[in-house]
């Protein structure tokens, strides 16, 4: 194929050096961009007269008809081509003729693509916003069935408070709230136009911008030359906006292995979204789990992939920049494969009721609610812990529980509690710590029930 570049050189590219140059494998993706992005070239070439109208008529008619071949797959892109502008300028030479080289008129690859990535990846936040909203959807109807749907609260992995499950699982559903917040931020910061850079320093030709920018729908365009080709800082902010999303997704994914363990026994998972072993009949393996949770490490490694890239490069474009499509891309294309088939897991889970209420009894997990009750009857909070912690010491060394102590015991362990016995055992149940966490934020089940419903209303943008 005809190079863009080559009337400089007298000799042929080696073959290998060919295959190391050659982006056409990876970013053949953009040809939609490419192709968005050059009829909103020619057309202001043709509004600013830098172009004859019927010239850039003639290239935009023929960039419309090759977008729809390409859509239909009535043709495909060069595989000899060097990249994805390459493949689209030569499949338009042969259906226009030479008229196809005037489209690089006041334009130069290195803005050109930082364009076509800018515009995938505005769609990209989209897409991923609405996929991040579906799995908050399923989040808020899945916690709707388990308001009063008791289970162990951890801190470091142990009983500490009683939870109920609808409270547990809101607490991703807000995780999810400020993924969004931040993949919508940066689609702000990715939508701004660097075409009209050219290669570095700008064009003579007398081009319009601001033409460009409305046509593509850009809010604003990047006003230094240099900065407009070699800034991939957006991808960059993606990439750590992406790696938060999937510490969040793995931290769901953990749970959901853990909770569907025999040793736990929380959460029966559905046939559709597990696999089974090769050579043990009985295994059901949570493998949508464990994989979101491998596939953080692949996301990370993205991000520190390209900031790696980034950090040496002087103003203002090197080759080097063409390592910022991979990582983007295997990122993107892992958030759509994660995202619904996580939401598929919860939706298909059935969630074991009884088991969670039985995992809190005799776990000590109601102790704070008897320090709180004694710091009401006038004890310092210090005071209170540490009466607790030895009425749970004697019922740990006595195989009790503090539900099944009687009234001597109590009487005998804290003298205060002499006449409040009875009382103190009816808020020792988890039923009744749960009630009592009505603060807002609390996972008391009304106030459970309130968080919901702003959740909800987040949600429909209310």
């Amino acid at each position: 194929m005809r190079k863009l570049w080559g009337g400089r050189f007298d000799g042929e590219t080696d073959a290998l050096i060919l295959r190391l140059n050659n982006s056409l494998p990876f970013d053949r993706r953009l040809w939609r961009q490419d192709i968005e992005g050059s009829i909103a070239h020619a057309t202001m070439l043709g509004a600013t007269g830098i172009l004859s109208p019927q010239e850039a008529d003639q290239i935009v008619a023929g960039l419309q008809t090759l977008r729809a071949d390409l859509e239909a797959g009535q043709v495909e892109l060069p595989e000899d081509a060097e990249d994805v502008h390459a493949a689209v300028e030569s499949l338009l030479r042969e259906r226009i003729g030479p008229i196809a080289g005037k489209l690089h008129t006041a334009r130069s690859r290195n803005d050109q693509v930082a364009t076509d990535v800018r515009l995938y990846l505005r769609a990209e936040c989209d897409a991923l916003v609405a996929e991040i909203r579906q799995l908050q959807e399923t989040l808020l109807d899945v916690a709707a069935q388990h308001f009063e749907t008791v289970m162990p609260g951890y801190t470091h992995l142990q009983h500490a408070q009683p939870v109920v499950l609808a409270h547990h699982l809101l607490a991703y559903f807000w995780m999810l709230s400020r993924d969004v917040e931040r993949l919508s931020a940066c689609r702000g910061r990715v939508n701004r136009l660097p075409l009209g850079a050219a290669a570095l320093a700008g064009t003579g030709f007398p081009i319009d911008r601001e033409h460009v920018a409305r046509q593509l729908q850009f809010d604003m365009l990047l006003e230094n030359s240099l900065d407009a080709v070699s800034d991939r800082d957006f991808i960059a902010e993606f990439l750590a906006c992406a790696a938060i999303l999937m510490m969040h997704l793995s931290r769901l994914a953990e749970e959901i292995v853990l909770w569907n363990s025999p040793e736990f026994g929380f959460v029966i998972l559905d046939d559709s979204v597990t696999t089974g072993s090769s050579i043990m009949p009985q295994k059901k393996n949570p493998d949508v789990a464990e994989l979101v949770r491998g596939k953080t490490g692949r996301v990370y490694g993205n991000l520190t992939a390209i900031l790696t890239v980034l950090k040496g490069l002087p103003l203002a474009y090197n080759k080097d920049l063409q390592e910022d499509k991979e990582p983007l891309f295997d990122t993107v294309d892992t958030l759509h494969l994660v995202l619904p088939a996580l939401r598929k897991t919860l939706a298909s889970a059935r969630f074991q009721v009884e088991r969670m209420r039985e995992a809190t009894a005799g776990d000590f997990s109601t102790a704070t609610d008897l320090a709180d009750y004694l710091v009401r009857q006038g004890m310092t909070f210090r005071e209170a812990h540490e009466v607790v912690g030895r009425i749970v010491r004697h019922c740990i060394a006595h195989h009790l529980t503090l539900e099944t102590l009687d009234v001597p015991t109590l009487q005998a362990l804290c003298p205060t509690l002499a006449d409040r016995a009875s009382e103190v055992q009816a808020i020792l149940s988890v039923q009744a710590s749960v009630q009592s966490r009505q603060v807002r934020g609390g996972t008391a089940p009304q106030s459970v029930r309130v968080q919901w419903q702003v959740a909800r209303d987040s949600l429909a943008g209310t």
